[in-house]
């Protein structure tokens, strides 16, 4: 949450190839940019790894995430999948053109980490990220469930940017249609202003309740 309000401004702290790879697909992060954004969060995440194994003394395993005992890779995957759905349904529904809540954002997206945590941890450890799973694996040397923690991601990411790609479009749609009047109404409201200042308007008033439509429409 602190990176965020601290590089939000910056580089839009996506921290998460998934994230980077879910605004390119609701059309607003540029494709060009992907690449560069993923090769940086990867190394990242090994140098961070590295920093610990060498300057802390910690091991980088330690640091990795895997199926807990008793739990499949499947399981894992499903896990790592529903989480990650509602991480970035919760990423790019604060920062859409609709409700763009701007640093607020970053305390949503805390607090649902901090839920996630809680509640996906024991089973899949609650990556969500397949550079914050890449570090350790690669200090560690160690990939050998590393595939639940890319595909279950990407597939959440991919859904979450569908839906919400897709609510975008409808709410664009439902604009357009209210911003933009149909010719009909526009040529009643002309004709009636070109009647009001040619004075041909009858004497006799229409129904009060056939005037407020037309007013209503114009």
């Amino acid at each position: 949450m602190a990176i965020i309000l601290f590089m939000g401004k910056v580089s839009g702290s996506h921290l998460n190839p998934v994230v980077s790879i879910a605004f390119a697909l609701r059309s607003d992060f540029p494709w060009w940019r992907v690449p560069g954004y993923i090769i940086v969060q990867l190394l990242g995440a090994t140098l961070a790894c590295l920093f610990l194994q060498h300057v802390v003394d910690v091991s980088a395993t330690f640091g990795s995430n895997y199926p807990a005992a008793g739990y499949s890779n499947m399981s894992a995957f499903w896990m790592e999948f529903i989480l990650t759905l509602g991480l970035v349904s919760v990423i790019l529904g604060t920062a859409s053109g609709a409700q763009n809540i701007g640093i607020v954002g970053a305390f949503g997206v805390g607090g649902y980490i901090a839920l996630a945590g809680l509640w996906g941890s024991p089973i899949s450890g609650t990556s969500m990220n397949p550079a914050r799973t890449f570090g350790p694996d690669l200090v560690g040397a160690d990939f050998s469930s590393y595939w639940v923690y890319v595909a279950g991601p990407l597939a959440g990411a991919a859904v979450a940017a569908n839906r919400q790609g897709g609510r975008l479009r409808r709410l664009r749609q439902k604009l357009d249609s209210q911003v933009a009047q149909p010719r009909s109404y526009r040529s009643d409201c002309r004709s009636l202003v070109q009647e009001s200042a040619t004075g041909a308007i009858s004497a006799t008033p229409p129904p009060r309740s056939a005037a407020r439509s037309t007013v209503s429409r114009c």
